[in-house]
């Protein structure tokens, strides 16, 4: 079935995995591919691609590294499935590089459950949640993750709550510098779109429809039962846990403030609700339900792609 498959395919399951991600991406792309290739848009495109795939690695080594699941790999499967469910997350550079730098942080405040260098993981989940913000403004959202785990951990030591804003204000201070150098002004480089917009009509098809539908629906599902199985986690891993949760409400945050509603937006929430997904596909009792759950999963995007 299903998911014996992928337990003991691991080779398959990974080719699967960057196979569906990167039919999401020239999906995303086949009008620019109708109208020609050029050297330096080829290079960009792989670029980019490469951006794709590096997620997918970060996001396995969080999960595996900080057992936020029992190592079966559902996450990055559903996070290459999401990808084809929204193909316009794969689309916008800006957002691409901003997620990537977001996981960045993610595994930096994930991993403060350990008391090893703890000034260090948070200035770096600081400073990467400020180059994140850089390339997408809501990004600095996130910087919250940094401030809840503190608050989680019970930690009160002062000089740690002053840490992260030293890592936001050391990118603040190296960009304005950039600023000077190239523009001669201070401010032009954070030149960047902080707006908000409340128009859901681009939505208002049948493909975003269904497919926001179902990643909301399966996500608030798997939410409860989440929440639930985080009481019979270890103490130390429970905060982990619970910063996933706030990153998928972050996530959605972003989703509903974005500026510009092209479907990229929803690239912030797939990490953390593929997380919160595969753990409550992990903890189906009824064989036949996780094979259709699973199923439902796989088969939806591509019929959502002959719409």
């Amino acid at each position: 079935m299903i998911t014996s498959f992928f337990k003991k395919s691991r080779p398959l399951y990974f080719a699967l995995v960057f196979l569906v991600a990167f039919l999401a991406f020239i999906i995303a792309r086949i009008e620019s591919l109708n109208e020609g290739l050029y050297f330096d848009s080829i290079s960009k495109q792989l670029l980019l691609l490469l951006i794709v795939f590096g997620s997918i690695f970060l996001l396995n080594f969080i999960v595996n590294k900080n057992s936020l699941t029992n190592k079966h790999n559902y996450d990055i499967l559903l996070f290459s499935l999401f990808l084809l469910f929204i193909t316009q997350t794969t689309s916008d550079s800006n957002v691409l590089l901003s997620n990537f730098f977001v996981l960045l942080g993610l595994r930096r405040i994930v991993s403060l459950r350990s008391p090893k260098n703890t000034k260090k993981k948070l200035f770096d989940a600081a400073f990467w949640i400020a180059i994140a913000t850089l390339f997408y403004f809501w990004a600095i959202l996130f910087f919250v993750l940094i401030i809840l785990s503190l608050v989680l951990y019970t930690d009160n030591n002062l000089r740690h709550w002053i840490i992260p804003f030293l890592g936001l204000a050391s990118v603040f201070i190296v960009c304005s510098a950039v600023s000077v150098v190239l523009y001669d002004s201070f401010l032009l480089v954070f030149d960047m779109s902080a707006g908000t917009s409340y128009d859901f009509s681009s939505y208002n098809s049948i493909q975003y429809l269904i497919a926001i539908t179902v990643l909301l629906s399966f996500g608030v599902w798997s939410s409860f039962f989440y929440l639930n199985n985080i009481k019979k986690k270890k103490k130390a891993f429970r905060a982990s846990f619970k910063t996933i949760i706030a990153a998928a409400v972050i996530g959605f945050l972003i989703v509903i403030q974005a500026p510009n509603k092209n479907g990229s937006e929803f690239l912030f929430l797939f990490a953390p609700l593929a997380i919160i997904i595969a753990n409550y596909i992990e903890v189906i009792q009824e064989k036949w339900f996780q094979e259709i759950f699973l199923a439902v999963l796989m088969v939806l995007p591509f019929i959502l792609l002959m719409l």
